[in-house]
This record gives C-alpha cells, sequence and structure tokens, in this order.
C-alpha cells in the first residue's frame, strides 16, 4: 500500500500560507517523523520567528536538538514549552526523554510522572513512568503501572516500546501482541521502496544495521566473527552504521573487516536507498527495537531478506522482517508460535563474542570498593532488569552466605540509595551491597576477576553481561524463563557445557547459591570447570561460529 508523502503534503501548505506558524509546525512534525533533524529544527526556527515562544514550536525544537545530540539545548527548550504549557502531557514526556538523557535522572523521573499524572489514563505515558522506574529502582506503583500497560496491549489500546516491555512478567504472546502493534504504528507512516531489481548470483552482499558499531556492546559481540567471516569469499559483508565513528579500536577493527557505511544523522529514506544502492540481498537488523534503532528504515524494504538477530532478545512482530536468528534452547519450538518471523536455528549459542580480548591485572580488591575477604557474589546488570522478585532473590543469597558482598552496577540517579534501602529493609547491612561505577570495557573485564558467582535476574536476563562474566571466568548462575530474553543466559551454559548452572526454581537458585557460596572447594570446581570450558568448548569458538553463521546466510539468502 503506498502512502502520500506528509512532508509533502506539509511542505506544500508552507507555501500556501508561509506566514502561518502551524502550518510551519505541521512541517516540522513530519521532518522529525522522516528522520530528518536537521530540516526539522529548521522549520521550528521557522515557526518561533513568526510566533515567538509558542510551547509547540519550542517542544519540536527541543525535539529536534534531541535527536542531533545537542542535549543541552534540548533541554532548555523542552522545559521552556513546558513552563508555558504546564498541561500538556506530550510535552512533558518529550522534556523527560530529553531530561534522561541529559543525566538528570530523578528530573526525568519527575517529568514522567508529571506526563502520566496529567492523563492517568493513556498507557503510552504509563509505559513511560513505568520503565524508567525501573531504571532507578523506584518501585512505587510498580504492579499497578505494569498492570496498566500489560492491559493496553492485551485489548491492543496502545502501541507502547516492545524493548521496555520486555522488563515485564509477560508471555512470549504478549510480546508479539506488542511488537505487532508498534509495528503497525510504524507502517502507517512509512513508504515501501519499490522491489529491487533481480542481481546476478554471487557473492552473498550481507548488511548489518545499527547504532552500535563501536565500543559498544553490539561492536563488542560483533567484531571477531566480523573479522573470521572477512576470510569466507561467498559472503561480502556491509556495516551501515547509525553512530558515528568514536575513534575506538573497536570500530577500526570493524572498518578494517568490511565495508562500513557511516549513515549517522540521515534520514530514515536516505539510510534505506544506502542500503540499496549497495545492493544487500541479506539485510541483519542489529538493533530490532532496542534503544537508537530505525525500524521505519527496515519497512521501506531495503533488501529482499531481512532478519532480527542479536540486540532485540524478542520478536519484530513486523512483516518486514523475514526471519529471527537464533538457537535451540533460547528459541525452543514451544516459542517459535509467537514469532512473526521464521525461525533460523544455529546449532550452536546465537550470540557471538570477541575472542581477542586480553584479561588485564585487575586492581586490588581495596581499589574497587571490595573487603579483604569474603565472597564477592555480583550481578552487573542494567539497574531496570533488578526488579523487586530478582533483588528479593540476590539479597536471600546474601544474606546466607555469611562475610559475603554483592557488587552491583550503579545505576542512575537515586537507584544505588533506594537499593540499600531495599537491603536494609529485609535487615541486611546496606555496606554490604558495593556499587561499581560504569568502567571502559577492559577496565571493566579486569575487575570482573575479583568476582567469585554472577547472580541473575528474571524476566530480563544478562546478554552481553554474562558473556563478559563467562569469559573473565566467572561462573553465572540463572534460572531460564519462559521468553527469549529470559534465556540467554542459559543458552550461554547450556552451550558451554554447564547446565548445572541454570535452575528450574528461585527456590533452587537460592540454595544453589548459598551452596556454592559456603563451599570454597565446589566454588573451586566450579571455576575450574568454566576455564577448561571456555577454553576447549564451543561457546568461544569464533572461527565455527563463522562457518555456521555463514551456512545460514546461504540458507536464508536462497
Amino acid at each position: 500500500m503506498q502512502h502520500a508523502d506528509p512532508r509533502q503534503q506539509a511542505r506544500l501548505a508552507t507555501q500556501r500560507a508561509p506566514h502561518d506558524a502551524m502550518a510551519w509546525i505541521i512541517l516540522a512534525d513530519a521532518e522529525l517523523e522522516a528522520g530528518d533533524a536537521v530540516a526539522g529544527e529548521a522549520a521550528c526556527h521557522r515557526a518561533l520567528s513568526l510566533r515567538p515562544g509558542h510551547p509547540e514550536a519550542l517542544a519540536r525544537l527541543g525535539r529536534a536538538q534531541w535527536m542531533l545530540g545537542r542535549r543541552d539545548d534540548a533541554v532548555a527548550s523542552l522545559r521552556a514549552a513546558a513552563s508555558t504549557a504546564p498541561n500538556h502531557p506530550g510535552i512533558a514526556v518529550w522534556l523527560g526523554h530529553a531530561l534522561e538523557d541529559n543525566g538528570e535522572a530523578e528530573a526525568a523521573s519527575d517529568a514522567y510522572a508529571r506526563a502520566h499524572a496529567l492523563a492517568p489514563g493513556e498507557p503510552q505515558l504509563a509505559a513511560y513512568l513505568l520503565a524508567w522506574r525501573r531504571k532507578l529502582c523506584d518501585w512505587r506503583d510498580l504492579d499497578a503501572l505494569s498492570a496498566q500497560v500489560r492491559d493496553a496491549v492485551r485489548r491492543g489500546h496502545a502501541a507502547v516500546e516492545p524493548f521496555a516491555f520486555l522488563s515485564e512478567d509477560a508471555s512470549a504472546a504478549e510480546q508479539l501482541q506488542c511488537a505487532r502493534l508498534r509495528a503497525a504504528h510504524i507502517a502507517r507512516h512509512v513508504r515501501p521502496l519499490p522491489p529491487p531489481p533481480p542481481r546476478v548470483a554471487g557473492t552473498i552482499r550481507t548488511g548489518f544495521l545499527s547504532n552500535g558499531f563501536g565500543a559498544h556492546p553490539t561492536g563488542l559481540l560483533t567484531v571477531a566473527l566480523f573479522e573470521s567471516l572477512a576470510g569466507h569469499a561467498e559472503l561480502d559483508l556491509h556495516l551501515f552504521a547509525l553512530n558515528r565513528d568514536d575513534g575506538s579500536p573497536i570500530r577500526q577493527r570493524l572498518h578494517a573487516a568490511t565495508t562500513l557505511h557511516d549513515v549517522a544523522n540521515r534520514n530514515h529514506a536516505q539510510v534505506a536507498h544506502a542500503i540499496r544502492d549497495a545492493g544487500i540481498d541479506v539485510l541483519f537488523d542489529l538493533r530490532g527495537w532496542g534503544g537508537g534503532g530505525v525500524p521505519e528504515v527496515l519497512a521501506m524494504r531495503p533488501a529482499p531478506v531481512q532478519v532480527n538477530w542479536l540486540a532485540y532478545p524478542g520478536t519484530s512482530g513486523a512483516p518486514w522482517i523475514d526471519h529471527v536468528l537464533a538457537d535451540g534452547f533460547v528459541l525452543p519450538d514451544t516459542l517459535a508460535a509467537h514469532f512473526s518471523e521464521q525461525v533460523v536455528r544455529l546449532p550452536r549459542c546465537f550470540q557471538p563474542s570477541d575472542t581477542s580480548r586480553q584479561l588485564m591485572q585487575p586492581p586490588s580488591r581495596a581499589e574497587c570498593g571490595l573487603p579483604a575477604e569474603g565472597v564477592v557474589l555480583c550481578c552487573f546488570n542494567n539497574s531496570y532488569k533488578l526488579n523487586p522478585r530478582s533483588v528479593a532473590r540476590l539479597l536471600a543469597v546474601l544474606r546466607g552466605v555469611p562475610g559475603s558482598v554483592l557488587w552491583l552496577l550503579s545505576g542512575p540517579g537515586r537507584a544505588d540509595d533506594r537499593l540499600r534501602a531495599a537491603a536494609q529493609a529485609q535487615g541486611i547491612d546496606p555496606q554490604c551491597l558495593v556499587f561499581m561505577r560504569k568502567q571502559p570495557h577492559a577496565e571493566y573485564l579486569a575487575r570482573l576477576q575479583h568476582a567469585d558467582l554472577f547472580l541473575d535476574t528474571e524476566p530480563y536476563n544478562a546478554h552481553t553481561t554474562a558473556s563478559d562474566a563467562l569469559w573473565a571466568g566467572c561462573p553465572v548462575l540463572t534460572r531460564p524463563g519462559d521468553t527469549f530474553a529470559a534465556r540467554v543466559a542459559g543458552s550461554l551454559n547450556h552451550h558451554l557445557g554447564m547446565q548445572a548452572m541454570n535452575v528450574d526454581t528461585d527456590e533452587a537458585f537460592i540454595a544453589r547459591a548459598i551452596e556454592l557460596g559456603r563451599d570454597a572447594q565446589a566454588l573451586a570446581a566450579v571455576r575450574a570447570e568454566l576455564a577448561v570450558r571456555r577454553r576447549d568448548g564451543r561457546l568461544f569458538d569464533m572461527d565455527g561460529f563463522a562457518r555456521d553463521f555463514a551456512a545460514a546466510v546461504r540458507a536464508m539468502a536462497r
């Protein structure tokens, strides 16, 4: 189905009425929806020259500045808009987004709460507040907000963000419904490209689209695989980087192993045409519904075969995605019915990693804020995964292992203080919680060597974080759940050959962790087994992964 181009219609409206500020505001909206922040910003300035201080123009100016990465400017514009229109929930939400990206975590929470208070029946606003409160470990009204969002998804009343929805205790069927609603919303605003001309058989031009091609989890996971794939003559590798060159060694290695196209700050149509012009046969979407993705580009169908892989651990629900690349553990047959894509399974864990990394000498325990003695339990998952159930499980283990500490990744705002308060409410000394601020990857891996046992979360597992822990020699204990996002750490253990670290109940999780924490010999034996399997097993064999991956690409291309 072809759609009228809203940008062209809006441009014609400004030509007919060049002194109408609202016409320019509508044009700004259309340009921003098309991913063209530069043109959107220009339209906003024209509107503001006609109507100085107009809150709708200021709000869209802030959104354009936010898209362009000018965070302070975005916050200033949106604060001005919110002060002029204090009862506008949409402006409050955009202000929340800008404050969030600007590192003003608690102020962002207040903005989302303000938006929800202005329109409490709007599930999209509830979803924004819910997701940000999870990040802040602020569990007020969590159950009520989650119930509102899940009910709206079940009824088909809200196209909420599927990535945030993965943190809810929702079934795979609910996740599919959520993704389909979001995909349908995108499709209403996108014009697909005409079908590509047929290509002469030859090398398979294989594309990868992401905003993580650099010192980012996606780059860290894929770089060694791309280096191995570079030796496969039948694949011609093309990366389409939505992020600017960060100057990192990872970016340099990616550039050396592939043809890297810098498509940062281009609008959706320009990115889609860059992919089409490169003649891509099979295109992997490495963001999906994750942050910084561009589903609008995929919806334009720039490649004849499009694949969901790696960064978004769930179904796309999108008719423009043909396949999902997974493995038999993370996506068993029982889950396949709840995926819109055709499932293609690798014979090994679907998640690659950089096996060229060297572990640096760690700083001392004291430098890490750790006590000189005692078991170090850790969970370096992002704060939004630390829900009340998972934290209660962690604290139960901490209580059961005398002298132990729980090492966590420091969260935004007052998240750390809230977790300390949760521990104190359970009768645990808050000083038993140790927080590590985010580190450069090599330094983070070095510190991981002090951790004795990684304790996972649910329903959103450790993914890259679990792989990092295993590479650093720290065993991972997990309880695989019933969704893709809840089975990734389990897949890593399974394909590593350490199935005993996958348990099936919370009670078994707590008991197994306490057993290992209190028995130094048993813990040492698990760590010794991990060291052998890390060296000799299939999980960290990137040459073998490349062979399997190339075979999967050939099958999808056919």
